[in-house]
């Protein structure tokens, strides 16, 4: 049984409110700045940005840790908040091969392909709040004593199973055996058929769509009539994408703090932010990651089966953080010694 002091962020509303300046300020000047003009971004740009956002993320969980953890001479916040963070980073992986999908099929030109990312994970930042906050909120409603449970030692209290927690457990380990027995998207040219995809079907029923881009705009008019161009087709695409990917990432984190959505709202939104120019910095070397999907599978199962045994044993957040970071590290050196072999 955990023990540890529980404090959480939303004790600390100033931290929180800095959280959402700090990402107010550096959204603005992404856009409204840096990226004013469309342009193809480099590797050198993306490179400093992907480090930006790393610092920024790591010294928000310098902050939670200052404050959150230090007072009581523990870590399990600051634990929490990396293992959250790695977690969606690792699982996001997934999300750059079809970045990379959509904009070859959309024949998306290199310099507008930074601004329909930012609108993507613009809507991706409102998304994950409603699943988290909206989860986070139906796992406290969902706990449930059974008698075959048993009594904790411990405490001497009823142990406690949480029926959301428990089917999020059995199906991470599903999509864990899943991912291990994938083939690393080497089929993915199979199904870069994006004509079908419920994206595109939905807005070709409610808009009219140009046949040629006009600039970086998502809206235009043609002869008097409201269009929309395959610009904006392409921004659809990935922010369904998004939904479905999170149905992945966001049971998963639960495991690590299902009482904080704070906690686990900035860990995830620090993640989702870099993703872009992590797109830009790798979208070239994407074979580096062909053994990433190893540790993601060990990574879900780790976190299914934490789940499951949640009502017998509570792993620390230290102990789940180092398991999680050790596997990371070792499938992407793993990927780094054995490159996938390029197709004859």
């Amino acid at each position: 049984m955990n023990n540890l002091p529980n404090d959480h962020l939303i004790n600390h509303p100033w931290l929180i409110g800095g959280f959402a300046v700090a990402v107010v300020i550096m959204l603005l000047l992404d856009l409204g700045v840096f990226n004013k003009k469309s342009h193809t971004i480099s590797n050198k740009e993306a490179l400093t940005w992907s480090i930006v956002w790393i610092t920024l993320s790591m010294v928000f969980s310098g902050v939670v840790y200052w404050f959150l953890d230090k007072p009581f001479g523990i870590t399990d916040n600051f634990a929490k908040y990396q293992a959250a963070y790695w977690i969606e980073k690792a699982l996001s992986v997934d999300n750059l091969f079809v970045f990379i999908l959509v904009f070859k099929f959309f024949k998306i030109p290199k310099e507008y392909q930074h601004k329909v990312l930012f609108w993507g994970i613009l809507g991706a930042l409102v998304f994950r709040a409603i699943f988290i906050f909206l989860g986070v909120e139906l796992i406290k409603l969902t706990y449930i004593n059974l008698p075959f449970l048993g009594i904790d030692p411990e405490t001497g209290d009823p142990r406690e199973l949480n029926v959301i927690l428990f089917v999020f457990g059995i199906f991470l380990l599903f999509a864990g055996f899943k991912s291990w027995a994938s083939d690393n998207h080497e089929n993915e040219e199979e199904g870069a058929d994006m004509s079908r995809n419920i994206g595109v079907r939905l807005v070709y029923r409610f808009f009219k769509v140009t046949k040629n881009f006009h600039g970086d705009n998502f809206f235009t008019v043609e002869n008097g009539v409201k269009m929309v161009t395959p610009l904006f087709v392409a921004l659809v695409v990935i922010e369904i994408t998004d939904l479905v990917f999170a149905v992945d990432s966001i049971p998963a984190i639960f495991a690590i703090a299902p009482d904080d959505p704070f906690i686990l709202y900035t860990s995830n939104i620090f993640a989702i932010l870099g993703l872009r120019s992590l797109y830009f910095l790798l979208a070239n070397s994407m074979d580096m990651f062909s053994k990433l999907h190893y540790g993601l599978a060990i990574i879900l199962a780790f976190i299914g089966t934490k789940m499951i045994i949640m009502p017998y044993y509570h792993f620390d957040s230290s102990i789940s953080l180092t398991i999680i970071a050790s596997v990371l590290l070792g499938s992407v050196l793993l990927s780094v010694l054995n490159p996938k072999k390029p197709v004859e």
